[in-house]
Formats: C-alpha cells, structure tokens, sequence
C-alpha cells in the first residue's frame, strides 16, 4: 500500500507539472503581451507621452520640418499614426569635422581597389569605429557592453543546458522517475533565461546596427553636404573622381553597419565557446584528448584558410556594379521626359539591362565560387569535427588502465550495492557530445567569420575612399571682403577644374557696383557659364595669382545664382517659392503669404496657388510645372530673398519675351544688379555693359557699354550691310522673273 501511494502521488506531481508546463505555453503570448497593451492603453486614457493632433497640427508638422534650438541643435517633427514625433539632433560643427580629418588621410589608388586583411584595414575599421562609437560613454557602447553581456551569459547557459542534458539521460538510463521529472522541471525553468536571452542578443544586435548606421550617416551627410567655402557635394564627382554616391551614402554605409554588428557577436560569443568549452572538455577528455582538440582546431583552420576565396574584393566590385545600376535606373526617372520625347526606352533598357547583366554575372561568379568553399566547410565542420568529437569522446573510455563494463544492478530484494557506470558513462557521453557540438558551430561561425571579415573588408574599403576623398578636398578660395557690395574679376583665368590646357577665358578683368547691369554673350562653349561659377565661388581661378584676391564678391546671401536648368526642391509649393530657406526661417523673416502671393504674381504665376490647391500642397513639382513655369519660379525666389547681385543663366530661355521683360524690370525696382548671361540681343537694354567672348582659343574678350560709340560704330556698320543688301533686291527680283519664264507658265 505504501508503495502504491507513493506511485500514486507521483503520477499526480507529474500530471502537475505537464498542466502547468501546458497553461505556461498556451498562455506564453498574453503574458508577453499584456504589458504592452496595459501600459500603452493607460497613456492612452491619462494623456502620458505623445497624445492624437489635429490634422491641422500634422499638416504644420509636415511643413515645419524641424526646429532651431538655441543651443544650436534641431528638433525635427516626425508624423507617425496621428502623433508627431519629437527627434532632437545635433549638426556636426565644421571644426569637428576638420579634427577628425586627421583619421582619414587619402589612401594610394592601388588601395583603392584591394580590400584584405592587414594593418591598412585595421587602420581603417579603426577610424570608422571612431565615428561610430564616439566615446565611452555613448549609448554604442552601453549597447556594446549589453550585447556582449548577453552573448557571455548565452555561453554559460549553453553549459548548463549540456550539463543538464546529461543529467536527465543519466536518470532515465538509471530509472529513477522522481530524478527525471525534477531535471524535466529543471529544463523548462532553464528554457526561460535561455529563450530571453537568444531574443535579447539579436535585438541589441539589430539596435546597435542601427546606432553604427545613423552615426555614420550623420557624420556622412554633415560632411558631404557641407555649405562654402567647401561644397564637397558638388565637387566630389568632378575633382574627387567618385561616381554613384548614392550607393556610397546608402547601400554602403547600412551593409557596413550591419556587417560590423553582426561580426562583433559572430566572433566574441564563439571565442568565448571555444575558450570556455575546451575548458570544460579537457576535465573530461584529459591531456590526451585535450592536445587532440587543439591539433584538431589547427588542422581546420589551415585547411579554410587554403580555400578561402578573396571575398573583400569580390564585395567591393559587387558594391560598385550595384551602384552603376542604381545610378542607370535613377537617371532614367529623372530624364524621363526627356527619354519619352527620344522615344529612347528601348536604348535605355539595352543600358540597364548591360549594366544588370554585368552585375549578375559577378554575382552568380560569387555563388560559384562560394560552392566550392561552403562544401569544404560543411564537410569539415560538420563531420569532420564529428568524427573527432567521437574519437575524442572515446579517449576516456578506451584508453584507460581500468574499465567497468558493469550495468546497474541490485542485490536480492532490490538491495546491494548499486552500479552505476553506465548511467555515468552515459551521462559523460551526452554532455561531451553536446559540448562538442556547440564547439563545432563555434568553430564553424568562427571560421565562417573570417568571410564576413573579408566582406566587411570591401565596405570599409569604400567608406574610407569615400570620408577620405571628402576631407581631402580643399576649401575653395574665400573672395575678398568689400567695404562696398560690388562685384569684380582682377586678372583672373577662367577654366575646368583640374584641367591642364589653355583657359577659356584669359586674364579677365570686370567691376560691377549697384545698377552697373552687365550682360554676357558669345557663341556656345565659350565659357559664359564659367565665368558664373567663377564669380559664385564654385570653381577657383584657373590662375594661382587670382586665387586669393583675384575674385571680389559680397556676401553669400547678397549674391544669388539661377542656373537653366531650374531646381525643384522636395516638399510644398511654398517651399519652392522660399528655397533654399527653411519653414522656421520664413517665418522669422517676417515675410507672409500675401508677400508670396504678390511675388507669383510679379513673375505671372499668380494662378498657381489655386490651380494646385494652396500652399502647403506636396507634389514631385518638376513633373507638375513646365519648363517656362519652373524658370519662372526660380525667377520668383530672387524676388522673395532680394539680393544686390543676381547671376542669371540663360533661366528665362523657355519665357516669352513679354514675360521676360516685365521680370527683368521688376528685377531691377528690387535695386537687384543683373549679371545676365544669354544670346537673346533683345536683352541687352535691360543692361548697362556688353561682355563678348571671343571663344577663338585664346581667350579673348571684350567689355563694352552699352550705348557706347564703339558700339554703335558696330551696329552702324551693321546697318550699312542690311542696306546695301536691300539695294540688291531690284536684281534679285529681276533674276527670279527670268528663272519663272524659263519654267514655263506652271512656274509663273
């Protein structure tokens, strides 16, 4: 009877224990859940956090962007799910830019391209890991210091699940039941740690990625869209040399995160395996199998290293096919107008699809390759470290001075001594095989991470080219600063950046002051539009004497360039008319929507608000307005910022003439000083000087007034050759008569 109660209440523990172990599973998902909702409807009721806005407030949200702090830091308003979101950062001042140039210093072009693992990539990863963890006590390395506190604590959980794996075998070869259930209980207790933890790792994993990308980004974006006298965005393609920036400044910068976050756990967690691991197998194994698995771990090692491929590289050249492709398909969306009037899509396609192909090609080069050396690694990994696992697993049992086949047995009456030596040896068995194998995916993973070292290699590669080639280009030359706003050119030599040959221009010599209106003409290739990145400060004078000194400008918001080609920034249509201006700074001018809406109209657009629905509309405006409409609009922000010089080039070319004058005049009652480069004559008495470009080769010009007698002389001399042709038009006549009569009356 006593026995058969004690079988009795242990049936109804284990009963217990399976019920409750059920209800924890089913109800796994409230548990984890509830919290969430709980806390997040009581925010919701008491109005903690962000509470719901009016459409009102998100649309003024949308227009606003961000905020100016006095501090000097932005807060940008971020709409999500009714509610706006409060981001507050923090520019990277110029100076600080220029103290860490010290850590990108340019690389030789044969490093350019050949990624590996040496001093130069340490150097590198270095200088990037600067940006991306700026100090100790950045939230990186909290981040930095959990990850790598969850990836050790998954290390000993991995020991005791092994050590608790055996133990339970142990127990159900020596039936004992109520040792069993307690290691059961055990199992699902240790489950709970153990699932949080796996979750936790790949959570600060994905955060810390995270964190690398936007530092990175921040840091990227200060320095590549930086304002004068650098203006690195524009000239990084032209004398910097890199193309597809936006494969760097995306693509790139998030692969580079996510490979440097997952390669820190990918090589702490199974280093620290290894080294705890082998510590606890040499207990088991002795010296013998302990010198085994080192000669084991060599012997793997040299074998990948042999077959390893040169993955760096092959990661660099598909990172740069990835950007001509990116590159081809972004020029087709934005000429596409231009395509469709061509009927160019099949020739495009033929681009993109070469460009794709090559691409591919490189691509499936890769998984090629990758056969080869995965198929070395599975099989060396997987069963060649399995075959050793058991070899070693055997060197205690076979190779002692005593062995104890015994089973476990019991006297008459269940009494006598108990054996329990298989039960022993079996639970060594399941602990070291489980050891064995979580040492083999360490192994594994780390020989695996020496690819993704490679990998990581290329993308640090091309981000260093990338910060390095920005830092290295110098500043532009500062004009000189005027006690009076004039504009003027002291023997200054104008030509392309970087180009060795003759200027385009020559020795070129101007002074403007308020109203001296100056217009620049000449054939096309000249040089026109030279001249006006020379007096913008986008080029340098071609000539080292004129660099500093050369150039005399105002201040960079007295002065105002408009290309051609009109730029149409993303956002609202009052962001058109106040660009480059920010929402904030529109309203801190003291300007106001009737003083935009008298602008329009000065530039004839006044019919645009209520065409488009009003001002805080968002269109992709380059497709919505036309060519003349888009030059106006440009027009239409000199008249909002109202500066004493404006450079105009060529930007009324798609404007009737009616239009263009009535702009040009209302230019000028703004006092605004018109610098006009275009090869419309009916412009030229809207100005006061007359610059011609020779565009001989030499580099000759000449500056005239207008109205000046050796400008009339040439219009007179002008007029002197129309009339002398029009004294010909009696022969002209008589000679087309003779030519109807010799055709017959059908001619006549």
């Amino acid at each position: 009877m006593a026995a058969q109660s004690t079988l009795l209440d242990r049936n109804a523990r284990r009963t217990s224990l399976i019920v409750f172990v059920a209800a924890v599973l089913l109800a796994r998902e409230r548990l984890l859940t509830g919290p969430i909702h709980l806390i997040r409807s009581l925010r919701e009721s008491t109005g903690f956090g962000h509470s719901a806005v009016s459409e009102e407030e998100l649309q003024k949200a949308l227009q606003e962007v961000y905020r100016e702090n006095k501090d000097g830091s932005r807060t940008l308003l971020v709409p999500d799910r009714g509610r706006v979101s409060e981001v507050h950062i923090r520019p990277i001042a110029e100076e600080t830019l220029s103290k860490t140039a010290r850590l990108f210093p340019p690389l030789p072009p044969a490093a350019k391209t050949k990624p590996s693992l040496d001093k130069a990539f340490l150097r590198q990863l270095f200088a990037l890991i600067r940006i991306a963890i700026p100090g100790l006590r950045s939230r990186e390395t909290l981040d930095v210091l959990l990850h790598s506190a969850f990836l050790v604590l998954r290390t000993v959980l991995s020991l005791a699940v092994a050590r608790l794996d055996g133990m339970i075998v142990r127990d159900l070869v020596s039936a004992d039941g109520s040792g069993f259930l307690k290691g059961l209980g055990l199992w699902f207790a240790l489950a709970v740690p153990s699932t949080y933890t796996n979750s936790m790792i790949r959570h600060l994993q994905s955060k810390l990625a995270l964190r690398f990308r936007e530092r990175l980004t921040r840091y990227t974006h200060d320095l590549y869209l930086s304002s004068q006298p650098h203006l690195r965005y524009y000239r990084i393609s032209s004398e910097g040399g890199l193309d597809g920036i936006d494969q760097y400044l995306t693509s790139d910068i998030e692969g580079w995160s996510e490979s440097l976050a997952g390669l820190y756990g990918n090589l702490l967690k199974p280093s620290f395996d290894l080294f705890l691991f082998t510590a606890q197998l040499s207990s088991t194994l002795g010296v013998r199998g302990t010198a085994a698995l080192f000669v084991n771990y060599y012997i793997t090692a040299r074998i990948l290293r042999a077959v390893t491929p040169a993955f760096g590289r092959l990661a660099a050249v598909e990172a740069r096919l990835e950007g001509e492709y990116r590159s081809g398909v972004g020029r087709v969306g934005r000429e596409s107008e231009e395509v469709a009037f061509y009927d160019g899509g099949r020739r495009e396609r033929q681009i993109l699809w070469r460009a794709y192909l090559r691409l591919i090609k490189h691509v499936n080069n890769i998984f090629k390759i990758r056969i080869a050396y995965e198929w070395t690694e599975d099989y060396v990994i997987k069963y060649l470290w399995s075959a050793a696992g058991y070899m070693l697993i055997s060197i205690p049992v076979l190779f002692t001075r005593r062995h104890d086949r015994g089973v476990q047995t019991y006297g008459p009456g269940g009494g006598g001594k108990k054996n329990d030596a298989v039960a022993a040896r079996t639970e060594n068995y399941i602990s070291s095989r489980r050891l064995l194998l979580s040492l083999a995916d360490a192994g594994g993973r780390l020989m695996y991470a020496q690819k993704d070292l490679l990998e990581l290699a290329g993308l640090t590669t091309r981000l260093y080219t990338l910060l390095s080639t920005l830092h290295a280009l110098p500043p532009l030359p500062t004009p000189a600063p005027q006690p009076a706003p004039r504009v003027a050119l002291n023997s200054v030599d104008v030509g392309i950046p970087g180009d060795p040959g003759a200027p385009l221009v020559r020795a070129l010599t101007l002074a403007l002051g308020p109203g001296d209106h100056l217009m620049i003409t000449g054939s096309n290739g000249v040089g026109k539009t030279a001249v006006a990145r020379v007096l913008a400060s986008l080029w340098a004078p071609g000539n080292d004497a004129a660099r500093f000194g050369g150039v005399s400008r105002p201040a960079a918001g007295e002065i105002v360039v408009v290309p051609q080609r009109a730029y149409m920034v993303a956002g609202s249509l009052l962001d058109q008319v106040i660009y480059p201006d920010s929402y904030p700074q529109f309203l801190s001018s003291g300007k106001t929507l009737e003083d935009l809406d008298q602008i329009l109209q000065d530039v004839h657009l006044g019919y645009l608000v209520a065409r488009e629905g009003g001002w805080g509309v968002r269109k992709e405006w380059r497709d919505v307005l036309s060519g003349g409409e888009k030059q106006r609009m440009a027009m239409a922000r000199v008249f909002y910022r109202r500066p004493r010089f404006a450079i105009l080039d060529e930007c009324t070319s798609a404007v009737s003439s009616d239009v263009e004058g009535h702009i040009y005049e209302g230019a000028k009652a703004l006092g605004i000083t018109l610098i006009t480069i275009s090869l419309r004559l009916s412009l030229e008495k809207y100005h006061t000087q007359l610059l011609t470009l020779a565009g001989d080769g030499t580099g000759a010009w000449r500056l005239t007034r207008v109205g000046a007698p050796e400008q009339r002389v040439g219009i007179e001399r002008e007029i002197k050759t129309l009339r002398e042709r029009l004294g010909e038009v009696g022969s002209w006549e008589k000679r087309l008569a003779e030519l109807q009569w010799l055709l017959g009356p059908e001619a006549a």
